[in-house]
């Protein structure tokens, strides 16, 4: 953690001489004023300076790594934390033996895990949006799954030319099935229902003589 400290005439001036060092804005800091400014005898003799302490905020990044890190130790688990940014994101990857009391039913507890480590990082400056928690690897093999869900539904759908409505899914896994189908050129795909029961339907993509007449 960087901490610096400043003086001025002012406890304003000792706090902007301190944002130009550190290069950063006031939201990204913590001040501290360890000496208010006096003017001393007749405002000439004997006065000092402001003196602050300002300690630069983690990043979201930075809590949300701590926060495994405490919670592995706490669980007595053995793992090791991983970072990764993503654009305007970041993902924290923990691998290790025995984790699948992280990962829970259908990746339950894991998607618990990943809306503290959320909540927690939030307190911390960047302009991550988003922090993504995975956990040996479940997320890359859910979303492999998915995807050949995803394509082996459609091939039923094209083989019928009826629609099938798969099961309820989070926001996040529906996502991955739209992703897989959109370029395909013989099915659509839609959501429907409400949380926590919304499902992704798969129907044939109607022609554009046939979707003429039906207007």
């Amino acid at each position: 953690m960087t901490t610096i400290e400043t003086t001025g005439r002012t406890v304003e001036e000792a706090l902007e001489n301190a944002l130009r060092e550190l290069g950063v804005s006031q939201h990204d800091v913590i001040v501290e004023v360890i000496e208010e400014p006096s003017r001393g005898f007749l405002g000439i003799i004997g006065g000092r300076d402001a003196r602050i302490r300002v300690t630069l905020k983690k990043t979201k990044a930075e809590i949300a790594y701590e926060f495994l890190t405490g919670l592995l130790q706490r669980m007595n688990i053995r793992g090791v934390v991983h970072t990764r940014a993503q654009g305007d994101t970041h993902l924290l990857t923990v691998d290790g033996e025995d984790l699948g009391i992280l990962i829970g039913r259908h990746g339950q507890t894991l998607k618990h895990l990943e809306f503290l480590t959320n909540i927690v990082s939030s307190k911390g400056v960047g302009n991550i949006s988003r922090i993504f928690v995975d956990v040996a690897g479940y997320r890359k093999r859910k979303e492999k799954m998915l995807e050949d869900l995803a394509r082996s539904a459609a091939r039923k759908v094209e083989r019928t030319g009826r629609s099938t409505t798969l099961r309820p899914m989070d926001a996040r896994d529906r996502r991955i099935i739209h992703l897989t189908l959109q370029k395909n050129g013989k099915v659509t795909t839609h959501s429907e229902g409400d949380e926590p029961f919304r499902r992704v339907v798969i129907s044939p993509r109607k022609s554009a003589g046939a979707g003429s007449r039906q207007r």
